[in-house]
C-alpha cells in the first residue's frame, strides 16, 4: 500500500480487504509530536520480546519509520521491520508472536507478501517482510538518509507537518500522500546526493 497512490486514495473496500478484522475510519487529522528520545527504548523492549517469541526465526529486528530517526517528529507510534525467513509462510511465526500478544491486522500478499501487527501493550506497527525483500532495504536506507542528512530530515518533516492538519477518512491516505516526498528522497538516497 507504500506505492503509488497520490491523487487517488484507496477505497475503503480497497483497505478492508487487506485488514483483519473490521477497520474503522480515522476521520480526523494525524498528531504529530516532537521526537521522543523514549522512543529508542519503546523499540527495544518490543524487540526483545520479539526476538524472545521468535527466537532464530526473527532474522532480523529493526526501528524504522519516523520515531527512528532523531530530530524528527512522528506519530507516536513504534514502526518495527520485522525480518522473517518468508513472510507468506504465516505457520512459521504467527502463532508465536500471538501468544506474545501480537494482533495481526494487515495481511498484503500483492504488495512483498507484507503483514502488520498491532503490539500488545506499546503502540506500534509491526511491519513483518521476508528476508532479501527490496522493501526491506529501501525501508532501511530511507531511515539511515534521514538520520544523517539535514535538509531532507527537515524537508521530510515540513510535509509530514504541512499533510497531518488536513482530515484523513484512513492513516493510510495519509501515509500515501507522502509518495511523492519519499520517492524525491529516495532518488538522491540512490544517486548518493
Amino acid at each position: 500500500m507504500q506505492d503509488g497512490i497520490n491523487s487517488e486514495q484507496i477505497s475503503d473496500e480497497g483497505l478492508q480487504k487487506v485488514t483483519v478484522g473490521e477497520r474503522t475510519p480515522h476521520n480526523a487529522k494525524i498528531t504529530l509530536l516532537e521526537y521522543d528520545p523514549g522512543w529508542p527504548k519503546l523499540f527495544d523492549q518490543e524487540a526483545e520480546r520479539i526476538r524472545a517469541a521468535l527466537g532464530n526465526k526473527a532474522l532480523q529486528v529493526e526501528h524504522v519509520g519516523s520515531t527512528s530517526v532523531p530530530g524528527l517528529c512522528a506519530k507516536p507510534i513504534i514502526d518495527i521491520l520485522l525480518v522473517v525467513a518468508d513472510s507468506a509462510d504465516e505457520e512459521s511465526y504467527l502463532s508465536h508472536l500471538e501468544k506474545a500478544g501480537y494482533i495481526l491486522r494487515i495481511r498484503e500478499p500483492e504488495w512483498f507478501e507484507h503483514r502488520m501487527f498491532k503490539g500488545p501493550d506499546t503502540d506500534i506497527n509491526l511491519h513483518v517482510f521476508s528476508k532479501k525483500t527490496s522493501e526491506v532495504d529501501r525501508m532501511l536506507r530511507f531511515r539511515d538518509w534521514l538520520r544523517s542528512n539535514d535538509a531532507d530530515r527537515i524537508k521530510y518533516a515540513q510535509v509530514k507537518s504541512n499533510l497531518a492538519k488536513r482530515e484523513w477518512r484512513h492513516v493510510q491516505h495519509y501515509a500515501d500522500a507522502k509518495n511523492t516526498i519519499v520517492q524525491e528522497i529516495m532518488e538522491r538516497v540512490r544517486a548518493g546526493k
